[in-house]
């Protein structure tokens, strides 16, 4: 792979979600990222193993069985070889496996050990089961996602798992990571999905101490209380999206919606007449369909995009002019991003299965044909 990060090499305990998130922005940005699967071939959760994942993209595999001695000597060993690791157990299950911090670290001191949890290494909640929704819940996230009326409705798991989870843990690998090649140590990053989940709220928190953000549901500037910053269904049932904040940019709503002379679209900060005049951009915007209001307000500044599905992005002309969406397999995914303007990033490879890589790697760690058949016929590596 090209990229910035090419010469890192990542050792990824295979899991679900944030983790292997993590794992693929380091690998699309040029790191050699192995992942130990494993022995058999599972990885958790209710995902099927195969090559379509695109979270699992651009790595190598080997399958290895940790609870065995052989397989955590086995572990420490690649990990004596890396720059950094990343996993996303329990608290207390890595240590459990002879493969904690206090290990790794005195093998490798320059090791950085990132570790991808929901509540945390430490705390009350640690040592239970949870998902995004329940991260991002307890984190004061959840509450502010939906409409006056309505009920929390959280954003898929974009929140807690990849903006709050797996990015952090990035940010958090390359920090650290820069940190050695400065003359640091390696160290272990805690990465709670709670706590990133919180940081990601920074602006909201800014508000409300101003007094500008209410902790009501669906009644601020941002949370589709105001009639500007909205979604709205057009005449064949697909939606369109306004986020007309700024003066001149609402003018150019007004202007090309043909609201110019309705005085009640003078008040836009007005919050008591918001939802009046929301009720009267649901009836105005459902009398075209949603090409036609294309045509009118693509390309200008009324801060204006369609609403696209996942099939419609990756066909659309801005994303096809940035090759936002590649083909890797076959298959339409997201390109690595960001760019970088000397180290551009190769397209990554499909998802290996778990072992693909298994002999390569145990040649790249010096262990002999005959020494890696002995393992293999041990049940050792898969």
């Amino acid at each position: 792979m090209a990229g910035p990060l090419n010469g890192i090499r990542i050792v990824e305990f295979a899991g679900i979600g944030p983790g292997p998130f993590c794992g693929m922005m380091l690998a699309d940005h040029g790191a050699e990222v192995i992942r130990i699967d494993r022995a058999s071939g599972s990885r958790g959760g209710s995902q099927p193993v195969t090559s379509k994942d695109v979270l699992a993209r651009g790595r190598k595999s080997i399958a290895v069985d940790l609870k065995s001695a052989e397989g955590v000597a086995l572990a420490r060993k690649l990990a004596a070889s890396a720059d950094g690791i990343i996993e996303g157990f329990r608290p207390g299950v890595m240590e459990r496996l002879g493969l904690g911090p206090d290990e790794l670290l005195k093998d490798n001191p320059k090791l950085v050990y990132g570790r991808m949890t929901g509540w945390g290494q430490t705390g009350p909640y640690a040592p239970w089961a949870g998902h995004d929704i329940n991260y991002i819940a307890l984190a004061g996230a959840l509450a502010h996602y939906g409409r006056a009326g309505g009920k929390p409705t959280p954003p898929i798991n974009m929140v807690g798992d990849f903006g709050g989870g797996g990015m952090m843990l990035a940010f958090g690998m390359v920090s650290a990571l820069l940190n050695v090649a400065r003359g640091g140590e390696g160290q272990v990053i805690d990465c709670a999905m709670t706590d990133g989940t919180a940081v990601l709220m920074s602006m909201m928190h800014g508000m409300k101490n101003m007094g500008v953000w209410s902790e009501e549901l669906g009644v601020n500037l941002l949370d589709t209380g105001a009639h500007f910053y909205d979604t709205y269904e057009t005449a064949d049932g697909k939606f369109i999206s306004i986020g007309s904040i700024e003066p001149q940019f609402y003018a150019e709503l007004r202007k090309l919606a043909g609201l110019e002379d309705d005085t009640q679209f003078d008040a836009q900060h007005d919050r008591a007449q918001w939802g009046a005049m929301k009720d009267k951009l649901t009836v105005l915007f459902k009398t075209r369909t949603r090409d036609e209001w294309n045509a009118t307000m693509e390309h200008t500044d009324v801060c204006y995009a369609p609403v696209l599905t996942m099939s419609e992005a990756a066909q659309h002309p801005h994303n096809v002019a940035r090759e936002t969406f590649i083909e890797v397999g076959g298959d339409t995914q997201p390109a690595p991003a960001p760019r970088y303007s000397g180290t551009a990033n190769a397209n990554p490879e499909p998802a290996p299965m778990p072992g693909d890589d298994t002999d390569a790697i145990l040649s790249s760690l010096g262990i002999e044909a005959d020494e890696a058949a002995a393992l293999r016929d041990a049940g050792t590596v898969g």
